[in-house]
């Protein structure tokens, strides 16, 4: 069956894993990478795929929502993944409204377009799919006492960007209700990988590390995350968008805790070892800082409904998964510095506009 699937967001760390993994294992289909292009997108990360007929780079902005609603009729896309987000946390305590602005305002342009356009067909909205990637963070912060996030967990966010995100499941799933619009929500916990901003903990530390700069650690490192290895939540983002019910959520979680600090020690471990350092020789960079606002406690995912339904399941472990991160991040230096330094922004500001 041939599809024509517009992907948000498919210049950032977790998009760009789903378009490649799309265009690689649908040549059939066509894959519109739709991308604004902020700080965190980077189409550098697509580069073994840009020339590959079956994908289209489209710079545009989700709220644009006449834009999208014409890239929708002239590609006649029956499928949309909604990745676009602002999702670091600190940069939605200091400017909230840049978050409404994408997570809710944009994420209600995709829906609006997607509805004005498949209404307008004969067949309305048979054989589409809207399907909306979230994160555990709306849940809010669960206790060390071995609970889990489930699917019907009620919605508690206490920063800006949770709640953000969490307005915006809202709306897609009111769209189901109120228009019968075919949506699929997911909500995922933390990924690592390669091609993930280095504002976030694990590149950044790795890069630190390397560089032996300092270790900020918030309050004393024991708040806990579910880590889950980015190629893995691209291959459960294949197996809902092709066999997930309708209306239905979809937690994306790798049973996987760790504490900050722990993590952040074997970061040190493991980048001293890659490096030919002695083993734990940086040690000494971690520094702990002020607590952040609103910082949950923990978070952890329980993605027994994805495994039992759909037979998705995660493919590695993390001691594998953060070996094969490091490798990547140390063996790819020259990304690591565009980034840094800002120069990718400049190389492709212009060079991929409605491409």
């Amino acid at each position: 069956m041939k599809r024509n699937i517009i992907i948000t967001g498919g210049a950032g760390f977790i998009g760009s894993h789903v378009v490649r993994l799309f265009v690689n294992k649908y040549p059939e289909y066509k894959i519109i990478n739709l991308d604004k292009l902020t700080y965190a997108g980077n189409l550098a990360n697509l580069k073994d795929i840009e020339d590959k007929p079956n994908y289209r780079f489209v710079k545009m902005d989700i709220c644009d929502f006449e834009g999208v609603l014409k890239l929708m009729q002239d590609e006649k896309v029956d499928g949309i993944i909604h990745l676009a987000a602002e999702s670091h946390v600190d940069r939605s305590i200091k400017d909230p409204f840049t978050f409404a602005q994408t997570n809710v305002m944009g994420t209600l342009s995709l829906l609006q377009a997607a509805k004005a356009y498949w209404e307008s067909l004969p067949e309305k909205y048979e054989g589409k799919r809207f399907y909306h990637i979230s994160t555990d963070e709306v849940y809010g912060a669960l206790q060390f006492d071995g609970t889990l996030f489930t699917e019907t967990t009620k919605y508690n966010p206490h920063s800006p960007y949770s709640a953000s995100k969490a307005s915006s499941d809202h709306f897609v799933r009111a769209f189901h209700d109120t228009f019968g619009m075919p949506t699929i929500v997911t909500n995922c916990s933390n990924n690592y990988g390669p091609y993930q901003f280095p504002e976030k903990l694990i590149p950044l530390f790795i890069n630190n590390i390397r560089h032996r700069k300092p270790l900020p650690v918030y309050g004393k490192g024991e708040n806990v995350r579910d880590w889950l290895y980015v190629v893995d939540h691209a291959r459960a983002i294949d197996v809902i968008f092709h066999s997930g019910k309708i209306a239905e959520t979809y937690n994306i979680g790798g049973f996987n805790e760790w504490k900050n600090i722990d993590i952040i020690k074997v970061l040190i471990n493991t980048v001293d070892r890659l490096l030919g350092r002695p083993e734990g020789e940086d040690m000494d960079l971690i520094t702990y800082v002020t607590d952040r606002a609103g910082h949950d406690l923990r978070y952890a995912i329980d993605s027994t409904k994805l495994q039992r339904e759909l037979g998705w399941e995660p493919s590695l472990q993390f001691e594998e998964g953060i070996e094969k991160t490091v490798r990547w991040y140390l063996d790819n230096q020259e990304w690591m510095d565009n980034v840094t330094s800002g120069d990718y922004l400049k190389y492709y500001e212009d060079m991929y506009d409605n491409r």
